[in-house]
C-alpha cells in the first residue's frame, strides 16, 4: 500500500511528549511512523553565534501511516484519552508535492541544517548547504536573523517554511 502523511495539530509546548506518545501507544497497522521536522537556525548568547535546533512547524506532529482506517480509528480513541488532543479538524492530509518538497529539503533525517549564501547584484546565491539550488523559493532573509522564508508548494497546507541562512557577502 501507498503510505501517506498527514499533519496532525497539537498544543505548542507539547510536540515532543505527543510525539513519543504516539511513537509507544499506536499499533504498528495504524502507525508507521511519526516525526517533526526540525531545522538549525543561528542564536547570539552572551556574545557568541551559536547554531540552535528549532521546530520547523510549532503545533504538529507528521504521522506517515498507510491504513488511514486504523489510524482514524486509534486516534479517536487515543484523543479522548490525551486532553491535549481535542481539535476537530486535527489531523490533515500533507499533499504529495509538499511531501517530496519536506522529503528533497530535508532528507530521511527531517532535519535541515544551515546555509550559506551572497547577495550579488540583489541576486541571491546559496553557496553552500542544503538551499543550494532552491534560491527561486526564498521569498525573504532576514539577515539580523540570519533566516529566509522559503515559499511552499501551490495548496500547501504549511505557511512558509522557515530555514537557517547566513548571508557572508554583499555587493
Amino acid at each position: 500500500m501507498i503510505e501517506i502523511w498527514y499533519l496532525l495539530y497539537c498544543p505548542k509546548q507539547n510536540e515532543w511528549r505527543i510525539l513519543n506518545s504516539f511513537k509507544q501507544n499506536m499499533s504498528k497497522a495504524a502507525l508507521k511512523d511519526a516525526f517533526i521536522f526540525t531545522y538549525d537556525r543561528m542564536r547570539k548568547f552572551q556574545g557568541k553565534w551559536r547554531v540552535e535546533k528549532q521546530l520547523m512547524f510549532p503545533g504538529y506532529i507528521f504521522l506517515e501511516s498507510d491504513n488511514e482506517e486504523a489510524l482514524t480509528e486509534e486516534w479517536q480513541q487515543y484523543k479522548g484519552v490525551a486532553n491535549l488532543l481535542q481539535e476537530k479538524n486535527a489531523i490533515l492530509h500533507v499533499q504529495k508535492k509538499e511531501e517530496l518538497f519536506l522529503t528533497s529539503l530535508c532528507k530521511e533525517a527531517r532535519h535541515l541544517g544551515m546555509s550559506k549564501g551572497v547577495i550579488r547584484d540583489g541576486v541571491t546565491l546559496i553557496t553552500e548547504g542544503p538551499l543550494q539550488g532552491m534560491e527561486e523559493r526564498i521569498c525573504r532573509i532576514d539577515r539580523h536573523k540570519r533566516l529566509a522564508r522559503l515559499k511552499p508548494p501551490e495548496g500547501s497546507v504549511s505557511g512558509s517554511i522557515l530555514a537557517g541562512l547566513e548571508i557572508v557577502e554583499k555587493n
